[in-house]
């Protein structure tokens, strides 16, 4: 389903793409969405709106870290999930470990559903471990599917491993437990339906088995979703009803109710912005007028499709539990749309923070209506694509998950709106934070001639404490009216504005909690500019005293290589100040897992290609933002005031 040039040169998907198909009566939605890290966001986006998933892992790369980092987000979205083994015809091919894997490295209640019949160039069946036939895949593309009886040399192995699988299953399903453990006879229908209220619950991961590629094992892959995944209506999806104090409402998932739709993704197409919606309650249709939720505004739908990646097909409407994709209609990523007759929002998914930036300007003054134009439509169609400018040189700033993210969006500027640029080297997106509670008492006062100023504010700034999801909290806690209740909005929105910009090196101030204790105002004097300008000074007086501190984006970094190589890429990690978590074999490999400050991984391919001959291999993903060493914000306290020519 990769469309994109870029995507077929590279090999690797860039944009989540969406489809659709009819199997076995039921139609089916998909998105087919990224593998590589750097494009979370399509991940985010997806499992958002999904009811169910495919972890899809590779029979001889096993688990990676990216298999890690899309298993914990469909966790965070509670996505119900199964498992598909592919390419059972790769050499090397052994999916008895990727399964130990799946139960060791993701945690997964899980057991095979299918046995391979015959592995790497052998491969040419599946064993159906609940019904006990075999498949045959025949055909150029495995369209035609032979059941069979199992081959008498495997019969043995395939009830050792059908006896597992309702082992497991037992273990999180008293139906089956129930049967299993008094020696009842369970039947095919029974081992099914457990194992569907158990994947229904998340509490089991059916593992299928085959060959994307030649289509060996689709069918029965898709089989299993129809079989074992949730339908719409058995998800517990629920609105925020703004006309009761975002009261939770929960969802029918009837075409009967009121509409209300989630736009998860933007597009700019050759017909005007193209905005995906999952609908999750009643029926949209072309020519309604619609109410985006968020702001207000009543919008007419001039069209209305059904996407096949970079293909669409006009329709006339569609109902709860579809994913089509609306023309014309100005949105934001995370607005809600209704008919009008009730007033719901939905939650929005979870958007990272950028971890890299770069600088990047039109080599010719002529392009630079195109760059504009170009940054504005990645940014909307990015959450994770920041734009900004540099307050001391005036570059025009992009900032992203990662190399590959903004280097991505640097060819497509060229090809896409034939824009030529200059490209600066990448470089951190450090943080700031306070480690100690300091307190504030700061009073602006301008009262000679003219219109005056007056505001005091009284308080004190802490840390957040660990773990706390939000990055910035502001409490107002003065009894009486020592400031007037108008002028406490300004107050905050003066401390936020100040911890844009950290005085150590000038980079956001993170983690930090501001409590308004007292403070002062005049009858006449008093302004929100006041108060604003007030906060902005304490934030200044109190940040040097509250001990700050820098932090740097530390990456979780897998690296493959063989073991004769072992001792060189530990030692070069040692160098990069990375700290080695783990450190398994797999055959004639080590893979070796490590913390390391992204600052520290540029040229990091060129290096392990070196002292690997050619044979390592690494990824790379965020993992927190922590504090630098003293000698490391030294010197990068020094290089901001070189640079800002102050001592």
């Amino acid at each position: 389903m990769d469309s994109m040039d870029l995507e077929r040169e590279k090999g690797i998907t860039i944009q989540s793409a969406a489809t659709y198909c009819t199997w076995a009566g039921y139609q089916v939605n998909i998105i087919d969405t990224p593998g590589h890290v750097d494009f979370t966001i399509e991940v985010e986006r997806a499992l958002r709106v999904l009811d169910g998933a495919i972890l899809v892992l590779c029979s001889v790369g096993g688990v990676q870290s990216q298999s890690i980092t899309v298993d914990r987000q469909m966790r965070r979205y509670e996505v119900p999930r199964l498992a598909f083994i592919n390419k059972l015809d790769r050499m090397g091919a052994d999916p008895w470990k990727v399964l130990n894997q799946a139960r060791s490295k993701l945690r997964h209640h899980a057991a095979a559903v299918q046995v391979p019949i015959g592995l790497e160039d052998d491969f040419n069946g599946l064993i159906d471990l609940v019904y006990m036939k075999a498949y045959y895949f025949h055909g150029p593309s495995g369209e035609e599917v032979v059941t069979e009886d199992i081959p008498s040399d495997m019969e043995s192995f395939a009830a050792d491993k059908r006896r597992e699988l309702i082992e497991v299953v037992s273990e999180v399903d008293e139906k089956l437990a129930e049967s299993f453990l008094n020696d009842e006879p369970i039947s095919n229908n029974d081992l099914e339906e457990a194992i569907r209220r158990a994947t229904v619950a998340r509490e089991f991961v059916p593992v299928f088995m085959g060959s994307a590629f030649k289509n060996k094992g689709v069918q029965p892959l898709l089989d299993g979703v129809i079989k074992y995944l949730p339908y719409p209506v058995e998800v517990g999806n629920y609105a925020l009803d703004q006309n009761n104090n975002e009261e939770k409402v929960m969802l029918t998932g009837s075409p009967a109710g009121p509409l209300v739709a989630l736009a998860f993704k933007l597009e700019e197409g050759r017909f005007g912005q193209l905005t995906y919606l999952r609908i999750y309650e009643g029926v949209i249709r072309k020519g309604d007028f619609i109410i985006n939720v968020n702001t207000g505004k009543k919008i007419k739908v001039p069209r209305l499709v059904r996407m096949h990646s970079n293909e669409m097909e006009d329709i006339q409407e569609a109902h709860a539990g579809q994913i089509v994709a609306v023309f014309g209609v100005d949105c934001a990523t995370g607005d809600t749309f209704t008919d009008g007759s009730v007033r719901y929002t939905m939650t929005s998914m979870n958007v990272p923070e950028p971890v890299m930036s770069l600088a990047v300007s039109p080599i010719s003054k002529d392009s630079g209506g195109q760059f504009s134009k170009a940054l504005n439509r990645f940014q909307k169609e990015d959450p994770t694509f920041r734009v900004g400018l540099d307050p001391e040189s005036g570059q025009t700033i992009i900032s992203g998950m990662g190399e590959l993210h903004l280097d991505i969006y640097v060819e497509r500027i060229r090809r896409e709106y034939k824009v030529e640029a200059t490209v600066g080297k990448p470089r951190v997106n450090f943080r700031e934070t306070i480690t100690q509670r300091a307190e504030f008492d700061y009073l602006h006062k301008k009262q000679s001639g003219g219109q005056g100023q007056y505001g005091r504010v009284t308080g004190y700034v802490e840390p957040l404490e660990p773990g706390c999801s939000s990055k910035f909290e502001f409490d107002n806690i003065i009894v009486g009216q020592a400031i007037p209740s108008n002028f406490v909005p300004a107050i905050e929105k003066g401390f936020k504005e100040a911890a844009n910009s950290g005085s150590l090196i000038g980079h956001p101030v993170e983690n930090i909690r501001v409590v308004l204790t007292d403070g002062a105002s005049h009858a006449v004097d008093s302004s929100e500019l006041a108060f604003k300008l007030a906060a902005i000074y304490a934030f200044r007086q109190c940040y040097s005293a509250a001990r700050p501190v820098i932090l740097e984006p530390v990456m979780l970094v897998e690296i493959k290589a063989p073991t004769e190589f072992q001792g060189s890429v530990t030692g070069d990690i040692n160098k990069r100040k990375g700290v080695i978590v783990g450190n398994d074999q797999e055959g004639d490999d080590s893979v070796i897992t490590a913390h390391v400050p992204l600052n520290n991984m540029f040229g990091y391919s060129t290096s392990l290609r070196s002292m690997t001959q050619g044979k390592g291999e690494f990824t790379m993903e965020y993992k927190e933002h922590s504090a630098v060493s003293h000698d490391v914000q030294t010197q990068l306290v020094n290089t901001y005031k070189a640079a800002k020519g102050t001592e």
